[in-house]
């Protein structure tokens, strides 16, 4: 990729305005707590609050009965119906809520209609600090309240350290039921280097823990989990349904956010190749490119600092069908990127500056997208195509004596 590609926008910034209701929300499309109208590509958009107050809410997941269950970073998680927001959910386990750390991601297994299989990271305390881990449990829900039983650690990291950045955290569950896991260099950009560590690196596991016979490094100690290597911190993982392909992004440093189609047994780069500079200025690594590293599919110079990232898939946006969506804590947005096969095409920026710092983006059952902010308090928000505000006319005396009517222009 270049940087002209990695930095090019379509469209504007997008038009909005507010529509203030009464209060009251619903998940379904009941009232809301406030709407914003938006002109984007698909035509204008209605963004609903759905549920507000939330203390940095990191992850969604959807419910068969349409509510939601929301993660929130200092250790909550929640049950989300018809706006109203439950009491956290009993049986969550004890996180390292320090930084960057927390509860984190939220998976709900394939069956978990019959079976209520969901599955958690979280920075999980140990000896000298904490690391990226995933329980698996049963929720078993009633009414608004919910409890975590039959709960297991089926992953965590290989040891614990005190730097409270960069956890990763990130769960897509593949065709096959078996569990991708994204995790953070932790600071300590070498350690994405050594295949014998798992920071840095994205673990592929079965749903009760076990290491799949086909994993690239099986038989080797202590990375076996290993399905690829040389990320910095990737916040975003999703699978593509029309082939089964697992995608990520990652943070860079001061530039090179990346999005990248992870192979199996593949090294990513970080720290030898990067498309961004360190913080305090200078190359990182040996520069961009590298023998037997792989390059990203598209990056950001400068950092949008990506979180959350889904392929839209649904009926609601037919325009946007088989695009990627990004969300972005720096620009506080989403960046829809415009995808033609393997490659990123264009880039539109949605909803900048209007929400705040974006953490999550999912796309529901019926095709809406939805938003997490990573705010205090945050907020969930509902995507939706809305409808063009009807001009208004006013008749007007017309030169040949007839009376026609011309829109009334705002201001």
């Amino acid at each position: 990729m270049n940087s002209e590609m990695a930095t090019k926008r379509r469209g504007g910034a997008p038009m909005a305005f507010w529509v203030a209701l009464a209060v009251g929300a619903a998940a379904g499309g009941g009232p809301a707590l406030g709407q914003q109208v938006f002109e984007t590509s698909a035509g204008p958009v209605t963004a609903e609050i759905v549920a507000s107050g939330l203390v940095h809410p990191w992850a969604l997941g959807f419910l068969p009965d349409g509510g939601l269950l929301v993660t929130e970073r200092p250790g909550r998680l929640r049950i989300v119906r018809n706006g109203v927001v439950g009491a956290p959910v009993v049986g969550v386990p004890e996180v390292w809520a320090r930084g960057q750390g927390g509860l984190l991601d939220i998976a709900l297994g394939p069956d978990f209609a019959a079976s209520g299989r969901v599955y958690v990271s979280y920075a999980k305390p140990g000896p000298g600090g904490a690391g990226t881990a995933v329980m698996a449990a049963t929720l078993q829900i009633e009414g608004m309240n919910g409890r975590l039983v039959d709960q297991r650690v089926i992953f965590e990291m290989d040891r614990s350290t005190p730097n409270r950045i960069q956890f990763g955290s990130r769960i897509a569950i593949a065709r096959d039921g078996n569990l991708f896991v994204t995790l953070g260099d932790r600071g300590d950009a070498d350690r994405a280097q050594d295949a014998d560590d798992l920071a840095g690196g994205v673990v592929r596991i079965g749903p009760d823990g076990s290491i799949p016979a086909d994993n690239p490094f099986v038989g080797r100690a202590g990375a076996d989990a290993l399905w690829s290597i040389g990320h910095r911190n990737s916040q975003g993982a999703t699978i593509r349904a029309s082939d089964g392909s697992l995608w990520t992004v990652e943070h860079g440093a001061m530039g090179g956010d990346e999005i990248n189609k992870e192979e199996r047994g593949r090294n990513y780069g970080w720290p030898v190749i990067s498309y961004g500079q360190h913080y305090g200025g200078g190359q990182i690594g040996i520069g961009t490119a590298a023998p037997g590293m792989e390059q990203p599919v598209y990056y950001w110079d400068p950092s949008i600092a990506p979180s959350g990232l889904s392929f839209y898939e649904g009926e609601m946006f037919p325009q946007w069908r088989g695009d990627l969506l990004v969300g972005a804590l720096k620009f506080e947005l989403v960046a829809r990127l415009e995808m033609d096969g393997d490659r990123v095409v264009g880039e539109e920026r949605l909803f900048k500056g209007a929400f705040g710092r974006i953490r999550d983006v999912r796309v529901g059952p019926d095709g809406a997208i939805w938003l997490v902010t990573d705010e205090d308090p945050g907020a969930i928000i509902r995507i939706t195509p809305g409808r063009r505000r009807e001009t208004k006319t006013a008749p007007r005396r017309a030169p040949d004596g007839l009376t026609r009517r011309w829109p009334i222009r705002p201001g």
